[in-house]
C-alpha cells in the first residue's frame, strides 16, 4: 500500500464517522464519551490523520448506532457510491486492524447484509463483541474455535457458524496458520 493510498483510506473512513455522528447531531465529546476514547483521537480519526483498531471501530459504531462494517462499506462508498442494486469492491476497501489481524469490507454503502473479510485471528480469545444484527461466518482458510456466550465451536476450512443478534461472540486461530474469515452481518 502506498502513502497515499493509506491516507485517502483514513480520510473516507473518517468522513463516514463524521457524517454519521452529525446525522445523529452528536458532538465528538460525545461519541467519544460513550465509545470509552479521547475526543482529541476521535477528531484526529475524522480528519484522517489516525486509523482505529477493529475493537475502537466498533466502540465508535455502537456510540453511533451502528456498526463497524456499516461504517466501513460507508467509507468505500465515499469513493465509489454504489448503484442501487450493485456493489462492485476492488482490492483497495477500507481495512482496519483486527485481532490478530485485519478486517476490510467487501461491500460498498448501506446495505441489509454487511459481508467482511477477515485475514488472520488472534492465538488468544480477546474481548466480546455483540451488536444487534445476525452473523454467519465462513472459513475460507485455517482452524478458529468460536465462543458464543461460552459455548465453543471448532470450526475449519470450509465450515461455517451462524449466530443470532445479541450473542456475544469471539474466536480464536487454533492452527497457528493464517485464517481467512468471510463473515457476513445483518445491518441492524
Amino acid at each position: 500500500m502506498t502513502s497515499s493510498f493509506t491516507e485517502d483510506v483514513g480520510v473516507r473512513l473518517g468522513g463516514a464517522v463524521r457524517a454519521q455522528r452529525h446525522a445523529l447531531g452528536l458532538t465528538l465529546v460525545d461519541v467519544a464519551g460513550r465509545a470509552g476514547l479521547s475526543h482529541p483521537f476521535l477528531s484526529q480519526l475524522e480528519r484522517g490523520l489516525a486509523r482505529p483498531s477493529m475493537r475502537s471501530l466498533t466502540a465508535i459504531a455502537s456510540a453511533l448506532g451502528t456498526s463497524a462494517q456499516a461504517l466501513m462499506a460507508a467509507a468505500d462508498a465515499a469513493s465509489a457510491p454504489p448503484t442501487d442494486a450493485v456493489s462492485v469492491v476492488r482490492r483497495d476497501t477500507v481495512a482496519v486492524e483486527s485481532p490478530g489481524g485485519s478486517v476490510r469490507s467487501l461491500v460498498r454503502g448501506e446495505r441489509a447484509m454487511l459481508p467482511s473479510e477477515y485475514v488472520g485471528a488472534p492465538t488468544a480469545f480477546d474481548d466480546y463483541f455483540q451488536h444487534d444484527g445476525e452473523e454467519f461466518v465462513y472459513v475460507v482458510a485455517g482452524l478458529i474455535e468460536v465462543d458464543v456466550d461460552g459455548a465453543l465451536h471448532v470450526i475449519g476450512a470450509g465450515e461455517s457458524i451462524y449466530y443470532a443478534g445479541g450473542a456475544r461472540h469471539r474466536w480464536r486461530s487454533l492452527d497457528g496458520e493464517q485464517t481467512r474469515l468471510v463473515v457476513v452481518q445483518q445491518n441492524a
